[in-house]
């Protein structure tokens, strides 16, 4: 009997037992690699600080974040949708596998303290404010984020008061309007006050 090919075995294989096969390999494959992202979280210290522990100012804690969110703006700045002199050139240089590992290494990481001493009363309107605004229906309890939706806790006061503002301006518009629908109604004071609540979570 003639031997046959190795296409006419594989034809007799079921599709359910080739993909179970094969797509673990290739999943594997495609998985964030933290440590890789740890090397190339190296040019990030500069602004981000260590481990991505913001020491203040506008540039925002990435210990701690999620992986989604991390990874969802590091495509927006590429891509354009999401716009920083600072940010938009070196995310252009990024590939998405280099945004993935940069995501993994940034969300495993352990949040350092702020360094900010809020204001007891800010904190207090601030609360108020959040709870009024429902901050906690996307951002969950304590603000600490899920998927795509990010950890507020914690965050950087001056870089939580410019996002607040830049939604509220629209002068960043890559949250499919949510932001911009809640921070619509926000006054200067409003923001303030909840970047100090914000800052008080950690």
């Amino acid at each position: 009997m003639p031997r046959l090919s190795t296409f006419h075995t594989m034809k007799k294989i079921p599709l359910a037992l080739m993909l179970s096969l094969f797509l673990p390999a290739l999943c594997a494959a495609a998985d964030p690699d933290a440590d890789a992202g740890k090397r190339k979280a190296e040019a990030c210290v500069a602004c981000h600080g260590p481990a991505g522990n913001s020491s203040g100012g506008a540039f925002p804690t990435l210990a701690g974040q999620t992986s989604r969110y991390l990874y969802l703006q590091l495509r927006d700045f590429k891509e354009g949708r999401r716009k920083d002199p600072s940010m938009s050139p070196v995310a252009a240089a990024l590939s998405k596998e280099d945004m993935q590992d940069l995501a993994a290494y940034f969300s495993a990481q352990k949040q350092a303290g702020n360094g900010f001493k809020p204001d007891p009363a800010k904190v207090k309107a601030g609360a108020a404010k959040a709870s009024e605004t429902l901050c906690a229906m996307c951002h969950l309890g304590e603000l600490k984020g899920q998927n795509e939706i990010p950890r507020l806790a914690g965050q950087q006061p001056d870089y939580v008061i410019k996002q607040l503002k830049d939604f509220r301006e629209r002068n960043r518009t890559n949250d499919a309007g949510n932001m911009t629908s809640v921070s619509k109604n926000l006054s200067d004071d409003d923001i303030a006050n909840l970047a100090h609540y914000i800052a008080s979570l950690y």
